[in-house]
């Protein structure tokens, strides 16, 4: 696409979107040439900060009963801005703009309008700027709050990440804004449209209360969070209302000796009378060896999982803080090594004890070509028990190549 249709394309939407479109479109002029004269500069005020990335994501996909492997293409622009207005308030925003391009698009007629629900929480704060059976270019902004902070005091009001969760993998304390291990490119993760208020007690202990802007109460997150330290341990404990069910639930991190340990859990009691209660509880331990070698090991229990299903569901079954994995138990092992200084690999397993014994294997190699490029090779393995055999419903393979600025 040349740049007079997209300067034309941009006319037309600002000519009929509100004035939250006009902000988008002066955040994401990377695609008219913005990013070049961003990356020129070599002073900045010291009044505000603008730094992001640009990556290219070549996926390949092999699905059961294909006869041809799905190529797919991502190219990837994300511009992080944050003013500080004064010595307490900082305005953050931060913009994704995405052009999706291959065979997922083509064959798929509903993938703009899904790219549209998981792009916003509760404000339209999404634009599709082309939109083709072949092809989808969108920008959003995933970061647009304000903060103020004064002594023990914090309160942020806008779309922000509240990162309550403890865990690596599996995080139900994470109900405002859950996200999934699967989508290894959206490191920033997922942010709620809320308000968030938090008071420090003192050094290690703290008190937090959030609500998001949910049009009803059936669709509204609102919870406190209370945070200490005894025994050496990290501990939280955390009480409210989370989409049609009261929650109440709690985590902790310390140490065993020289291992990690970490948990939390989460119990969902419903308000009517005619559903059931639900509940997730998560734990890992985790040891750095002497040479560098990681090692993580996981449990997750999801009372809302199943037990018969297969790893087909792993893309299909609706994510939330009380269903983070289509199964009702998952075992996870997970090491890393700096095979240089410059090359990392790692692999995770993820094994579920149900009837298809589903079994996921995420290899992944990161590579630091040069001063603030990478290239990452990231797999994605299936298999499920049929009868006496195992097989693979899906695989996929992901080379990605980013520049940071």
């Amino acid at each position: 696409m040349g740049e007079i249709e997209v300067k034309c394309r941009l006319r037309e939407v600002l000519g009929i979107r509100p004035p939250i479109r006009m902000l988008l479109a002066m955040l994401l002029m990377p695609f008219m040439g913005l990013f070049s004269a961003v990356s020129a500069q070599t002073e900045k005020p010291k009044s505000w900060v603008l730094s992001g990335y640009v990556k290219n994501l070549q996926s390949v996909y092999d699905l059961q009963g294909l006869d041809q492997l799905l190529l797919d293409n991502l190219i990837h622009n994300r511009i992080n801005f944050r003013w500080y207005a004064d010595d307490h308030l900082t305005v953050r925003i931060e913009a994704r703009n995405r052009l999706f391009f291959g065979n997922l698009v083509s064959l798929n007629p509903n993938f703009s309008s899904q790219i549209e629900q998981a792009n916003n929480d509760q404000i339209d704060l999404s634009v599709h700027w082309m939109d083709r059976p072949s092809a989808l270019l969108n920008s959003t902004l995933d970061r647009a709050y304000v903060q103020y902070a004064k002594g023990k005091f914090e309160a942020s009001l806008g779309r922000q990440r509240i990162n309550w969760g403890i865990n690596t993998v599996w995080n139900p304390n994470d109900i405002f804004n859950a996200f999934s291990f699967t989508d290894f490119d959206y490191e920033e993760r997922p942010g709620s449209d809320a308000a968030l208020v938090r008071y420090y007690l003192g050094t290690n202990s703290s008190l937090e209360a959030a609500v998001n802007l949910g049009d009803t109460w059936s669709s509204r997150v609102a919870a406190l969070l209370f945070k200490w330290n005894m025994w050496q341990y990290d501990f939280q404990f955390l009480n409210g209302w989370a989409n049609g069910d009261y929650v109440i639930g709690g985590g902790w991190a310390g140490n065993i000796k020289d291992a990690g340990f970490k948990g939390e859990w989460t119990s969902f009691l419903p308000a009517q009378d005619n559903q059931s209660s639900s509940h997730a509880l998560s734990l890992a331990i985790d040891y750095v060896f002497a040479k560098g070698l990681y090692l993580n090991v996981g449990y997750l229990f999801n009372s809302n999982g199943q037990t018969e299903g297969t790893l087909q569901d792993l893309f299909a079954f609706e994510l939330s803080a009380k269903n983070l994995y289509p199964f009702r138990h998952a075992l996870l092992l997970q090491t890393s090594y700096p095979i240089t200084p410059l090359i990392n690999g790692s692999i995770a397993w993820i094994f579920s004890p149900g009837a298809s014994r589903p079994l996921f294997v995420n290899p992944t190699l990161t590579i630091s070509v040069a001063q603030n490029w990478d290239l990452d090779l990231v797999g994605q393995l299936s298999w499920n028990k049929e009868g006496s055999r195992y097989r693979s419903p899906f695989n996929a393979g992901f080379m990605r190549v980013k520049m940071s600025f």
